[in-house]
C-alpha cells in the first residue's frame, strides 16, 4: 500500500492536526491498472454552487502542476478518487462518501456533486487518491427555501495577477470565515505582465501566453498552488464568475476577438479547475455560467455573464454605438431570464453578482460624450433595460456586486444619472484587484465627484470586500492590504479602509 499522506488539515488558513483514525477508504487502491502517483493534491480542495440540499466538492491531481505539457504529472491513466463529505471535521459522522473515475481528458480534475444533504448546514469534505488523502475544505449548503435567516456574511474579489502581487487579500478571507466567496472574474491573466520589473514579485512556470489547453491549464495550476488562496477555497463554498482575461483580454470586442477554438479551450481550462456544476460544463466555445442561487428569505444571488453574450465592444468611445438601445451586454436570453426573475421576491436582498461597471461613470458631465465602453457604460440600452426592469417589478433591495475596474468604489444607482434628483434606485459595491495592476494615483478630483454625486467613494489599493446582510441592513467593509508586493506576512496588514450600510427598505449608501 502506498504511504497515506497525513497532511494538515487546512480549515480557513489554520494548520491543525487531524486527530481522526483514518477511515477505512484510505487504505484502499487507486485503479489496478494506474500506476503509482506522489501527493496529488497540491492544488488543494474547494466547494461551490451551493443549495440546499447539495454543493459541488472539487479537486484536481496534480502531482506537479507547473509542468508545461498541462497533465500536471499524471500519467495517462484512470484514477479512482474517493471522496466523503462529513458534518464534523474529525469525519466521525460521514453523511455521504463515494467514488468517481477521473481522466487525462478532464485534466483529472473531479466534480462531486452529492445530494441529499441537510439544508443550512456545515460540512467538512476529503479526497482521498492513489494512497494519499486531500486538505480538508469546510463548506454550506443553502438555507431551504424560504427558511428565516437572520445574517449571511460574504466576500468577493477580482483579478489576481500571479506575477504582480501577494494574495495576502485571501488570507483576509480566510480568516473571516464567510458563509461564501464570491469571485467575479479575472481569474487567470492570459499574457505576462507588462508592468515594471519591481511590480512583479513572482514569475509563471509557463509565461507564454495562453494559446493551448496545456498553457491554460499550466496557468489555473500554478494560481492554485498558492497556499492564501487554498485557504480561502477551503473556507466557504464559492460562486464564480469569469470576465475576459481567462479567454483574452476583451475578447467579445473589435480589436482582440478570441476565435471559438480558443475560447473552447479556455472555458475547458476554467471548468476543470473551478468548483461548478455540471450543468455548466463548456460545449466547445459556449458555457452556461449564469445562473441563481437563493439563502432562504435573506439573499438571492444573480450570477451574470457579461462578457459571452455582449454585443461587439465600441471603439474611441463612440457615443452612436454606446447609446443604441439594441445593444446588449447581456445577451437577449440572459436579459429576460433576469427581468423573469425580478417578478418574484423570495428574499429581502437581491444581489447581482458581475464582471463590469455597472454605474454611470462621465468625466465630464455632459451627455453629448462618451466613456467606459468596457463598462455598462458602453451598453447604456441594457443598463436602463435591467435597472427599469427592477423598478417596475418591485425589486425590494437590488445591489449590484462588481470587480474588474482594479479599484474599490461605492456608488449609487439611477435611471437617469444626468439629472442629480433622479431617485436613488440601487446601490453598486466594487471590489478593488486582488494583487493586479496596482499602479498609482490617488481618487478622482472635487470636480469629478461633482458631476457624478452618485458616486460615494474611490480607493487604489489591492483587496476585497466584506459583506454582512441581515434583514435590516446590508454592510459592507472595504478591506485594503498595505502591500501586496510585499510577500512575508507579518509585514503586512489588512484593514478595514471604510464601511458602508444600506438599509432594508432604503434606498442608498450610508457611510458608517
Amino acid at each position: 500500500m502506498a504511504e497515506l499522506n497525513r497532511r494538515l488539515v487546512l480549515l480557513g488558513g489554520a494548520a491543525v492536526a487531524s486527530t481522526a483514525a483514518l477511515p477505512s477508504w484510505a487504505s484502499a487502491r487507486t485503479t489496478a491498472a494506474a500506476p503509482p502517483i506522489r501527493d496529488p493534491f497540491q492544488l488543494g480542495v474547494a466547494s461551490g454552487d451551493p443549495l440546499p440540499d447539495s454543493v459541488v466538492l472539487w479537486t484536481r491531481l496534480a502531482p506537479a502542476p507547473l509542468n508545461p505539457d498541462g497533465f500536471g504529472g499524471m500519467p495517462d491513466a484512470t484514477y479512482d478518487v474517493e471522496w466523503e463529505i462529513a458534518t464534523d471535521s474529525a469525519f466521525a459522522s460521514v453523511a455521504q462518501r463515494g467514488t468517481v473515475a477521473t481522466t487525462r481528458a478532464q485534466a483529472h480534475s473531479v466534480h462531486v456533486e452529492p445530494v441529499g444533504l441537510e439544508p443550512g448546514r456545515e460540512y467538512f469534505y476529503r479526497f482521498k487518491a492513489g494512497g494519499h488523502i486531500s486538505p480538508v475544505g469546510r463548506t454550506l449548503t443553502a438555507p431551504a427555501p424560504g427558511a428565516a435567516v437572520s445574517q449571511l456574511k460574504f466576500t468577493f474579489g477580482s483579478c489576481q495577477h500571479w506575477e504582480e502581487g501577494w494574495y495576502h487579500a485571501y488570507r483576509g478571507m480566510a480568516a473571516d470565515r464567510p458563509d461564501l466567496v464570491l469571485f467575479l472574474g479575472d481569474y487567470i491573466y492570459e499574457k505576462p505582465s507588462g508592468r515594471p520589473a519591481a511590480e512583479r514579485v513572482r514569475g509563471l512556470a509557463v509565461p507564454a501566453e495562453t494559446t493551448t489547453l496545456a498553457i491554460y491549464r499550466a496557468r489555473h495550476g500554478q494560481h492554485k498552488t498558492d497556499a492564501d488562496l487554498q485557504a480561502a477555497h477551503a473556507v466557504a463554498p464559492w460562486l464564480v464568475a469569469f470576465d475576459d482575461h481567462e479567454v483574452v483580454n476583451n475578447w467579445n470586442s473589435s480589436g482582440s476577438p478570441a476565435s471559438a477554438s480558443r475560447k473552447a479551450l479556455a472555458f475547458q481550462a476554467f471548468y476543470e479547475h473551478m468548483p461548478i456544476r455540471s450543468t455548466a460544463k463548456p460545449s466547445g466555445s459556449t458555457i452556461q455560467l449564469y445562473r441563481q442561487f437563493v439563502w432562504g428569505n435573506l439573499a438571492r444571488f444573480h450570477m451574470l455573464d457579461t462578457r459571452q453574450y455582449r454585443s461587439v465592444q465600441a471603439t474611441d468611445n463612440n457615443c452612436s454605438v454606446m447609446k443604441d438601445p439594441a445593444r446588449t451586454i447581456t445577451g437577449t436570453a440572459q436579459e429576460q431570464w433576469l427581468l423573469k426573475s425580478f417578478e418574484t421576491h423570495p428574499s429581502t436582498w437581491d444581489f447581482l453578482g458581475q464582471q463590469v461597471f455597472f454605474a454611470q461613470r462621465d468625466a465630464d458631465g455632459s451627455a453629448s460624450t462618451c466613456e467606459s465602453p468596457d463598462s455598462w457604460n458602453g451598453y447604456e440600452g441594457s443598463r436602463k433595460r435591467i435597472t427599469k426592469g427592477w423598478v417596475d417589478r418591485g425589486v425590494p433591495n437590488p445591489v449590484v456586486l462588481t470587480g474588474d475596474v482594479h479599484r474599490h468604489w461605492a456608488a449609487d444607482l439611477r435611471q437617469d444619472y444626468f439629472d442629480h434628483s433622479d431617485p436613488i434606485v440601487g446601490s453598486e459595491l466594487v471590489t478593488t484587484s486582488i494583487t493586479s495592476n496596482p499602479g498609482t494615483g490617488g481618487p478622482p478630483d472635487a470636480t469629478w465627484f461633482s458631476r457624478n454625486p452618485h458616486v460615494k467613494y474611490n480607493k487604489n489599493q489591492r483587496g476585497y470586500v466584506r459583506v454582512t446582510a441581515t434583514q435590516q441592513q446590508t454592510r459592507a467593509d472595504f478591506v485594503v492590504v498595505s502591500n501586496a508586493l510585499e510577500r512575508d506576512p507579518a509585514k503586512v496588514t489588512l484593514s478595514t479602509d471604510v464601511s458602508f450600510a444600506i438599509q432594508a427598505g432604503r434606498r442608498g449608501l450610508q457611510r458608517l
